[in-house]
């Protein structure tokens, strides 16, 4: 690629961003140079431009990124093109407090929906939510008993090189920022152990009378998937305070719903360290879900409760009084903490070393409802392990594992599995063998082999289906089989399970909370 092609790219770039609001017409010189000395271009494109319709600057991306490679300035690797595909975009970029004073203004003058809608194309704009990428993932929804869950197969974040990952250890490690949610990642160059975020911007918000950022996720798996961090780097934590802040902010943003992971290893987040909560714009499976239990409590008259039809341990409250709602939620988060039920596996403690070890917590989801009421559903979680179960009474158990072995976090809790990127080839394998294009052999595969784990379930589908399936065939039944399997693991996760027995020993734990049955007219049962 020459020069002069090279400086038509960065004109193409440059209109493009002054489309998307990322810059404005008096920034276009400086961003030019910028651009230009970035590439080490002495002049700039001198023809016409024609406009172009682009949702995303990735096709315009990716020749300059060919052309960082071609003259050395990178290496040709997917970290490499990212790092320095965030570096140029950080270029064209408005400064945080421009950001956040054009937020803060539509906020003021048009609503915070408008605002959001802002921010959230901005992001998008700036190739800081990949749309490429996540535009790629696999999406359906599988009938159950308890609602239409959603599967999404997870394709937008690419593996590592081997090379990078043996030259990423080489790397010291700085401390800074200390991880991916610090508020230090705005503007951060990056490294091969850390993904550049030049092209990053957030918005500060005051919740509970603290500093909070608001923010989107690049990989978003949902619509407007955002992020709310603390100011500090300090441990997620489920307390009191967090169903404060989880009403306070969807007060202020009405039309997104925000949740916690839990906090105790095995059943919380991929990131226990900082403080955040995750939410956005969509209706999971689980708000779709039913009311089958009712309950009241007497000291809590104005609070509607009962457990949800879900394949989880799962009690939903609603009510116009936010703060009554945060004193019951604080209550029976309280209650479930020290709770014990033997007879389901449910320990509150173990003794280690001499010290009381925690497993019961809260995973909490908080919305405004139809009714226009403070809704909250409390997940109750345990992550015990025992030699049976090493990785959790209360997560995917060993069979599951070929299909789901991460850690079931907010997102699985309400509905939505986030699955592994080598699923889509191991599942195109599979369908193989069910429209009779290759037999099955299970002899054929040693643990080498990414089929080899899914062994046991091959031979399942090709007893149960055949192998003289069509394409169509053999697909509706593998996106079935794999919605049923989501739905096990769901299962796994839940500590009061979903049989009789099950039944009664939630119905146990809303009693010592102080719960009373009732039916759908208010009786007491």
């Amino acid at each position: 690629m020459d020069s002069r092609e090279v400086a038509l790219h960065i004109e193409r770039l440059i209109k493009f961003a002054l489309k998307k609001g990322l810059i404005e017409e008096l920034d276009v010189i400086p961003s030019r140079n910028a651009l230009m000395d970035l590439f080490k271009i002495e002049k700039p494109y001198e023809g016409e431009v024609s406009e172009e319709e682009l949702e995303s600057p990735s096709p315009i991306l990716n020749k300059l990124l060919d052309y960082a490679v071609e003259i050395g300035l990178i290496e040709d690797t997917v970290t490499y093109r990212d790092l320095m595909d965030a570096r140029i975009m950080g270029l064209l970029m408005p400064r945080e407090s421009e950001v956040v004073k054009k937020f803060n203004t539509i906020a003021s003058e048009k609503g915070i929906e408008k605002a959001t809608e802002y921010f959230y194309k901005l992001s998008q704009a700036s190739n800081y939510i990949r749309m490429d990428r996540t535009s790629q993932n696999l999406y359906w929804r599988t009938p159950t008993e308890y609602g239409s869950l959603e599967i999404t197969i997870n394709l937008s974040k690419p593996e590592k090189d081997p090379k990078e990952i043996e030259a990423a250890k080489k790397i010291p490690q700085s401390g800074y920022p200390k991880c991916l949610l610090c508020i230090e990642n705005v503007g951060f160059a990056g490294n091969l152990n850390h993904p550049a975020r030049q092209n990053l911007r957030i918005i500060p918000v005051k919740v509970a009378g603290e500093q909070w950022y608001f923010q989107y996720s690049p990989y978003v798996y949902y619509n407007e998937h955002c992020i709310l961090l603390h100011e500090s780097h300090i441990p997620m934590k489920i307390s009191e305070k967090t169903f404060v802040r989880l009403f306070d902010f969807i007060e202020q943003f009405p039309h997104y719903f925000m949740g916690s992971n839990a906090d105790l290893p095995i059943v919380g987040g991929s990131i226990l360290s900082h403080e955040h909560f995750q939410g956005g714009r969509h209706v999971f499976p689980m708000e779709e879900a039913s009311i089958e239990e009712y309950f009241i409590h007497p000291q809590y008259p104005n609070i509607k409760a009962g457990i949800v039809k879900w394949p989880m341990s799962a009690i939903r409250l609603s009510s116009k009084d936010r703060d009554k709602l945060t004193e019951f939620s604080s209550h029976i988060l309280n209650t479930w903490k020290d709770y014990s039920d033997e007879s389901c596996d449910i320990l509150a403690y173990t003794k280690k070393n001499g010290e009381l070890i925690p497993h019961n917590t809260i995973t909490p989801i908080a919305r405004i409802n139809k009714e226009g009421e403070f809704e909250i559903d409390l997940v109750l979680r345990n992550n015990r392990t025992t030699d049976e179960y090493p990785y959790g009474i209360f997560h995917p158990h060993e069979e599951l594992h070929h299909y789901k072995k991460e850690n079931i976090g907010l997102i699985e809790v309400m509905g939505l599995a986030v699955l592994p990127g080598r699923l889509k080839f191991e599942l195109e394998e599979i369908i193989k063998f069910l429209i009779g294009e290759e037999k099955f052999n299970p002899d054929l595969y040693d643990e080498s082999s990414p089929l080899y784990k899914h062994i046991q379930w091959i031979e399942e589908l090709v007893l149960k289906y055949g192998t003289n399936c069509t394409r169509e065939e053999a697909e509706s039944y593998i996106k079935q089989e794999v919605g049923n399997k989501f739905l096990k693991v769901l299962l796994d996760a839940g500590v009061f399970k979903r049989d009789e027995k099950g039944k009664k020993a939630f119905e146990r734990f809303m009693k010592t909370v102080g719960f009373e049955k009732i039916d759908m007219k208010g009786d007491l049962k």
